[in-house]
């Protein structure tokens, strides 16, 4: 997929600032530091566009990336991170809950695992919850450089047998060093939209 133009057209709390062009939406979600931004970035082949921050749990809002004037990336904020406060964890999950119940246009969910590390059970239950609401998601697992490949096929199968992916899910190894795994996700997209 060539990417022409990419723009942050808001970054939003409520859904009345959500756009309204019922554009194909494709959601990003994923634990504090699993490297949604990174991931952004490989995807839309450009270098600092979406921020990388040291901080976990720094994104508050859900960011909506305009490519190519065809369709969105919805960056969500991570998930899991123990040092925000229990209001803003309700926050979140509210605002979550009310995107995945209201956009009809979102037509896939990308949900980031870190392939070191078997899903935690904030993961788990990010999945159910997206299965709750029969979502069809791919399970990008990130980070896969920093694994030794011969480790590859235990670390996948441990993250499946957490997650016991539903049938018509995808799993994709996903490297923002090595792209790996970029043209897998850039053909979904463009499949889909």
């Amino acid at each position: 997929m060539k990417v022409n133009s990419v723009n942050l057209v808001i970054s939003a709390v409520r859904r009345s600032q959500y756009p309204t062009d019922e554009k194909p939406e494709f959601l990003l979600v994923g634990r504090s530091n699993v490297g949604k931004s990174s991931f952004i970035n490989t995807i839309i082949h450009r270098k600092n566009y979406a921020r990388t921050s040291a901080t976990p749990g720094k994104t508050q809002t859900i960011n909506f990336y305009l490519v190519n004037d065809e369709f969105y990336l919805v960056d969500a904020p991570g998930y899991g991170y123990a040092a925000l406060n229990k209001a803003k964890q309700k926050k979140f999950g509210l605002m979550m809950e009310d995107y995945l119940k209201n956009r009809p246009n979102l037509k896939q969910v990308f949900m980031l695992v870190d392939f070191r590390h078997k899903p935690t059970s904030d993961d788990i239950m990010m999945y159910n919850f997206l299965k709750y609401y029969k979502l069809p998601v791919t399970i990008v697992a990130t980070k896969i450089d920093k694994v030794g490949i011969t480790l590859h096929q235990r670390q996948r199968s441990a993250i499946l047998d957490e997650l016991e992916l539903v049938v018509g899910d995808d799993f994709v190894l996903f490297s923002s060093v090595t792209k790996e795994g970029s043209e897998e996700i850039s053909e979904k997209v463009s499949r889909t939209i």
